[in-house]
C-alpha cells in the first residue's frame, strides 16, 4: 500500500527504509492516517511480502529516520533503519 501527497523536487527528497512488524491491512490503515496527515512525507509503502515488512518513506530532507521511527513506535510497532 502506498500513498502520493505532495510533489517536490528530487534534490529535496530523502529516502528512508526500515524494518518493521507491520502485517495486516488494518496495520496499514493506521501508518496510512499517521504518514497522510504528514506534509513531510511525499510518498510511502510497506512490502507485506518482505520477511522484513520493509517500510520504505520518501520524504523531504527536514524528517530524519528518528522522527519516523518514533511515530510509527508511537502506534505500537516495532520499526529500526535498514542499511
Amino acid at each position: 500500500m502506498s500513498s502520493t501527497i505532495h510533489k517536490t523536487s528530487m534534490q529535496d527528497l530523502q529516502i528512508h527504509i526500515f524494518k518493521t512488524n507491520i502485517k495486516t491491512m488494518l496495520d496499514l490503515d493506521m501508518l496510512q492516517l499517521l504518514f497522510n496527515s504528514n506534509r513531510n512525507i511525499i510518498e510511502w509503502s510497506v512490502d507485506l511480502e518482505d520477511i522484513d515488512k520493509v517500510l520504505r518513506v520518501d520524504s523531504r530532507m527536514n524528517l530524519s529516520e528518528k522522527d519516523i521511527i518514533n511515530q510509527v513506535k508511537l502506534l505500537g510497532f516495532s520499526c529500526e533503519e535498514l542499511d
